[in-house]
């Protein structure tokens, strides 16, 4: 298994001898407007993909958390070929229909694709009011003969849903969001560094693979930062925090 993390939530998944992009976002650096309500009105995103959307699209299949746009942009919806296969949670498929995708399955819970098991797995973006409204998201378990299992939490915070899906599954690579995205009022509604503490601590023999930062105006948290409260923690050596563009054998 190998990741290679592109920017925001987008990387390339090579698994079983396939390779699916996750969360495609391919818009030009400020393609977009700011997230509103937020700490900085800068434009999205905020840095370029790391390489040419014609190499980010040479993929087997595509896998969407969920449709946030900051996860699947307008661009990704154009420029995606409509014959790939695309998994998603329920509530998404119809929105991926109307965009023209010919193959799209809903994961409930589980599907297998190409000898790789996929299954939904539940999260909270936020607390309170805020996760209600930016409901529904999902994580994804990913299984495959003589592949590591790998869990892929998607936009969520440190929450039962997330320790069930550690638990359960029992997963050797992690993949979680960071940033610490917030709005001017509430909680962050992606991990921060407790968040990310959390799943150190319930998952100690995994590999945690960190992404979501700096590209996105409202992900507040550095890489710089969270490596600083990783290294304190004394967990550098089993947390990663990619650059864009970088490769990860898992």
């Amino acid at each position: 298994m190998k990741i290679r993390h592109l920017r925001h939530a987008t990387f390339h998944l090579h698994i079983h001898g396939l390779t699916l992009l996750v969360d495609p976002v391919l818009g030009p650096a400020e393609g977009m407007t700011p997230i509103d309500n937020s700490p900085n009105q800068r434009r999205n995103p905020l840095v370029e993909l790391p390489i040419n959307a014609g190499e980010v699209m040479r993929v087997d299949g595509c896998l969407v958390t969920h449709m946030h746009r900051d996860h699947f942009d307008s661009v990704a919806g154009e420029l995606l070929p409509k014959t790939l296969p695309v998994f998603c949670q329920p509530e998404d498929l119809d929105k991926l229909k109307q965009l023209g995708f010919e193959d799209v399955q809903a994961v409930n819970p589980s599907i297998t694709w190409q000898e790789i098991t996929i299954t939904r797995t539940g999260g909270q973006h936020g607390t309170g009011e805020i996760a209600r409204k930016m409901a529904p998201v999902s994580g994804y378990v990913l299984k495959a003969a003589g592949e590591p299992t790998l869990y892929i939490a998607g936009d969520t915070i440190w929450c039962p849903e997330v320790a069930e899906a550690l638990a359960v599954h029992n997963p050797e690579v992690v993949v979680l969001n960071g940033g610490a995205a917030r709005f001017n009022q509430g909680d962050p509604i992606t991990m921060g560094t407790q968040d990310i503490y959390q799943v150190c601590r319930h998952a100690p023999a995994a590999k945690i693979i960190v992404m979501h930062m700096e590209a996105i105006n409202h992900c507040l948290l550095t890489r710089a930062e969270l490596k600083e409260f990783l290294c304190q923690e004394g967990l550098d050596n089993r947390v990663r925090v990619p650059d864009d563009g970088q490769w990860l054998d898992c």
